[in-house]
């Protein structure tokens, strides 16, 4: 099933409430639709939930796969900044430091580790994003290194 870029709205529609508009966001990454397509619709969702971490992180992930490493490192900051013990935030912040050539990288990681090591599903769900990342865009070097280190 494949369908053309401009089929798809730009940003998600005013008649969906924002969960609404994160779980079609969801639906269409995972059928394969292209980041660049992406980031305007969770961008909106973003605007209308400013303080959902997911929302936030999500859009951080599509900037990382986009290779747009300063709105990334925004988006990914805002996420963390509403949720620290977001895992997956936490891990997005320290790829968007790396790919901003950030220093301060590796307390993000560990503390992922961290949170990580204490639910088993959470790890699941991280480690299972950092493969989709890396089938994706299958040269991200930074990816790659977080992944050796969360899995020690």
């Amino acid at each position: 099933m494949t369908s053309a870029p401009s089929q798809s709205p730009e940003s998600a529609p005013p008649s969906l409430t924002a969960e609404e508009a994160f779980q079609q966001g969801m639906e269409r990454y995972e059928a394969g639709e292209a980041p660049q397509t992406l980031i305007p619709w969770f961008k909106e969702i973003c605007d209308r939930a400013p303080k959902n971490a997911t929302a936030w992180s999500c859009l951080a992930w599509l900037y990382l796969l986009a290779d747009r490493p300063s709105p990334a490192l925004k988006a990914a900051q805002r996420a963390v900044k509403i949720d620290a013990k977001h895992p997956q935030a936490q891990v997005n912040l320290a790829l968007a430091m790396l790919a901003a050539k950030r220093s301060g990288v590796r307390p993000h990681v560990e503390l992922a580790a961290q949170i990580m090591s204490l639910d088993q599903e959470l790890s699941k769900i991280v480690l299972e994003s950092l493969e989709d990342g890396l089938q994706r865009k299958p040269d991200w070097e930074d990816a790659k290194r977080v992944q050796k280190w969360l899995l020690g």
